[in-house]
């Protein structure tokens, strides 16, 4: 049991942490960087730490900086929000050896599904379908590597053991381009993620970008809590995500759903976790597990009435999960915008000061974020200022909403995607549902007259 909480962590996932343990009773912790003295979560923490320049590598992903914070604060635990040191498992190792609790899986799942090879063959042990594709890191032998290729069939794409984030990837058509792109693709492992193995997988022309949240308590516990659908996407990063995956049959998902408990239970996982799969045809393949709490885990929260978080943080008390998996069920249909700060034309990160900021609001409607007028928008981090979640007895009726949402919400003073999300609400192909992982890319193209 631990009664303060350290949060590893800034931004909208910050202030969200940090109101799920002040509804807990639970004292906190804000850790922060020179850019972020000012921030919500810092003025509304219990103790306040400094921990170095505005550089994340100086600031944020300083492992001995903040463990030295906690020790100085009293903290129990550690809640790595998303991002930074949340998936590494050498931290969660060390947070472990001090004496306190890291609020996630224990770092041996860490290590095992932050590896996509090592996960993928724990997949296939626990008898989740997969995408064809390579269990073991790609070899350097020109003949022996296209060999491999030829019995998959291309296109194939070179993924990045270590990878995440839409790095660490590569797609190759055919044969002539394929050792070259290995070797491009190994030295960006190796400079992005410290680990050069490489894997290969098929390459799916038209797949959906479908997700299975799990939760799982210390005492062998697991439920799942329905899916999501992320496919709209832009050079493989998430722009808008909704609750449950549209147009796929419920005992469908539900066969996925038992799957992935059945998974959980051979790893002896705990925590949240999310599995990610590419849906083609009908049929579900896994391509990599997050085991950490997910940007995009309003919507499964807007369905199922369950606060993840909290969850989240009884389970790494020790408690006994209250949820029965017969109990749980997804209830009408919910959307989330990722709000970035970022140029509507080349996408890049438009940081500055904010000057306007008008929210929308009625039933249904919920906004994460940190922002607000006369908020910086620093360089130095993710361009993400808000997410724009909304709830609706039906699709059509939470799509309704969303766009009257985004119509009423309004930034001043920096660039941001909101412009892109009111084409995308009003796209006849989005707006029936069921559109792959490529959709928007092409959408783009299109409106560039590429």
């Amino acid at each position: 049991m631990f009664d303060t909480v350290l949060i590893a962590n800034r931004g909208e996932v910050a202030l969200r942490v940090q109101r799920a343990c002040r509804t807990l009773g639970l004292r906190t912790v804000a850790v922060h960087s020179a850019a972020d003295r000012d921030a919500p979560h810092v003025r509304h923490a219990d103790i306040a730490l400094w921990i170095g320049p505005a550089a994340a590598r100086r600031s944020y992903l300083d492992q001995a900086a903040i463990l030295f914070a906690a020790e100085v604060s009293g903290a129990g635990a550690i809640h790595p929000g998303y991002g930074f040191l949340s998936e590494n498992a050498d931290f969660a190792e060390r947070v472990e050896a001090a004496g306190r609790v890291f609020i996630g899986p224990s770092p041996e799942s860490i290590r095992t599904l932050g590896n996509k090879i090592a996960a993928r063959r724990a997949m296939r042990d626990a008898g989740v379908p997969c995408v064809p594709g390579s269990d073991a890191a790609l070899p350097d032998d020109a003949d022996l590597l296209g060999e491999l290729a030829d019995r998959i069939g291309y296109p194939v794409i070179l993924k990045a053991a270590g990878g995440g984030g839409g790095r660490g990837m590569r797609v190759v058509r055919d044969g002539s381009g394929l050792a070259d792109a290995l070797a491009l693709t190994r030295e960006e492992a190796r400079q992005a993620f410290c680990n050069a193995d490489v894997y290969l997988e098929k390459f799916l022309l038209h797949p959906r970008h479908v997700e299975i949240q799990v939760l799982a308590d210390q005492h062998g516990q697991v439920v799942w809590l329905g899916s999501r659908d992320c496919s709209l996407q832009r050079r493989h990063q998430k722009v808008l995500e909704e609750a449950p995956a549209p147009g796929i049959a419920a005992e469908t998902i539900q066969a996925i759903g038992t799957r992935c408990v059945a998974a959980c239970r051979r790893i002896g996982y705990r925590g949240v976790g999310t599995f990610e799969f590419l849906v083609e045809d009908g049929a579900f393949c896994f391509i990599e597990m997050n085991t950490r709490l997910q940007v995009e885990h309003c919507v499964t929260e807007m369905t199922t009435g369950i606060d993840l978080v909290q969850q989240q943080i009884r389970v790494a008390r020790g408690e006994r999960l209250a949820l029965a998996q017969d109990a749980i069920r997804q209830r009408g249909h919910a959307f989330e915008c990722r709000i970035n700060a970022e140029d509507p034309e080349t996408f890049a990160p438009a940081p500055g000061r904010i000057t306007g900021w008008e929210l929308p609001g009625g039933p249904g409607v919920r906004v994460d974020s940190h922002a607000g007028a006369g908020t910086v928008v620093s360089p130095y981090y993710d361009s993400l200022i808000a997410k724009l979640v909304v709830h609706g007895d039906t699709r059509a009726e939470a799509l309704a909403r969303l766009r009257v949402a985004l119509d009423e919400m309004r930034v001043g003073g920096i660039e941001t995607n909101l412009d892109l999300h009111r084409r995308i609400v009003r796209d006849p192909d989005f707006e029936a549902g069921g559109v792959d992982i490529h959709h928007l890319e092409h959408r783009l193209a299109q409106e560039r007259g590429a």
